[in-house]
């Protein structure tokens, strides 16, 4: 997941709360009260959280990137790769353990092996129904994080055009869209278990769910290789909002309309891709209504969103069970709301415990992604 701390805007806040707050509901219907219809149209759509997540990753990971590459210290592979993994290795290995250690956590349904949980790659062919199921986007940020840099890096170093990143940039979506045509109709159209097959070949694939990262990436590399543009489009920023929060609507609309259809799965991300970048664009914006948006208690979320978004199914998973025997079943006001404090609450524990320590190791150790610190000269 993103660092909360590489950007203290209130419009991004606002975004990585909604994030974590749609895959929190979203959970909630599929795995606690087995019902569609306990949050509405919300809870249906909120799986697209992750897709904002990526959203917001691919920009806030590519800016530090590109804007690393920019500066005479250069970017630092080591120094990148130790931020990352202090940033995101603690939290996960801790709720891994829990999963290995403790079943009733993950809703005693089996795991994969422990070795591809490691590598980062259960995401690849992943069956619905595995314990621990939604790290599935965890892997595919994890792989996102190690050949971004690489890629950059390597294109600084051969000197090549700003041009060749747009023309690669176009190939992954369109590549994507060529591929979930082609997996979509030969294992999901009229096949009886075509659901099972758009999750396991589709859903979770990396090589499937790249417009949202790219999408973020596009407007990192617009900030720092476009400056002109940039300025231009971040003076509109509401309208931005409105056009993101249009194209959004529709990529919403069509996959509440026909999730598992060919429209929906073809063409369904790469416009939630471009709605999510509109929004981010209209955070970033000076003066727009998203960034200067104060909604109260949002900046915790996003600060601590990682960690919800690791624990919050396991907690419901062991608490709904002594709930419904004393009588408050998983539809219940109370349970939905002891339920979902206690996701946050969770969150919030991981987060202080073991977050928080070894981000403070990160900022004493690796405080910046450069290849060369820069020193301010002595006051005299």
């Amino acid at each position: 997941m993103i660092d909360p701390r590489s950007a203290r805007l209130h419009g991004l806040d606002t975004l990585r709360a909604l994030a974590v707050t749609l895959v929190v509901l979203h959970h909630y219907t599929l795995f606690v009260s087995h019902d569609d219809a306990t949050f509405g149209w919300l809870g249906r759509i909120g799986w697209a959280g992750v897709d904002l997540f990526f959203a917001l990753s691919g920009y806030l990971i590519g800016n530090q990137i590109f804007a690393a590459l920019k500066t005479d210290a250069g970017l630092s592979l080591k120094a990148f790769y130790a931020r990352r993994l202090l940033r995101t290795l603690p939290n996960y290995f801790v709720i891994l353990a829990i999963y290995f250690l403790w079943p009733a956590w993950g809703e005693n349904a089996p795991l994969a092996p422990l070795w591809r949980y490691l590598s980062f790659t259960q995401n690849l062919g992943l069956a619905p129904g595995t314990a621990f199921s939604h790290s599935w986007s965890l892997a595919i940020e994890e792989q996102f994080y190690l050949l971004l840099p690489a890629l950059a890096l390597a294109g600084a170093l051969l000197r090549l055009r700003i041009s060749v990143a747009w023309v690669v940039i176009v190939c992954v979506v369109a590549a994507g869209m060529v591929l979930r045509a082609q997996l979509w109709s030969e294992h999901v159209d009229a096949q009886k278990y075509g659901i099972y097959f758009y999750y396991k070949l589709i859903y979770y694939s990396s090589l499937c769910r790249l417009d949202e990262l790219v999408a973020g990436v596009s407007l990192a590399l617009l900030k720092n290789h476009h400056p002109d543009v940039w300025t231009r489009v971040t003076s509109h920023g509401n309208r931005m909002l409105v056009a993101g929060l249009a194209i959004t609507g529709l990529s919403f609309w069509l996959f509440l309309d026909q999730h598992y259809g060919f429209v929906a799965t073809v063409f369904g991300y790469p416009l939630l891709g471009l709605g999510f970048g509109l929004l981010i664009l209209a955070a970033l914006s000076p003066r727009s209504l998203l960034r200067e948006l104060r909604i109260p208690g949002a900046g915790r979320l996003a600060v601590w969103s990682y960690a919800i978004y690791l624990t919050h199914r396991g907690a419901s998973a062991v608490a709904a069970a002594p709930l419904q025997a004393l009588g408050y079943g998983p539809h219940s006001i109370v349970a939905v709301v002891l339920l979902l404090s206690l996701s946050v609450l969770s969150g919030w524990i991981l987060y202080r415990l073991v977050e928080t320590p070894f981000m403070a190791l990160r900022e004493r150790y690796v405080p910046s992604n450069l290849a060369r610190p820069t020193f301010s000269p002595a006051p005299r």
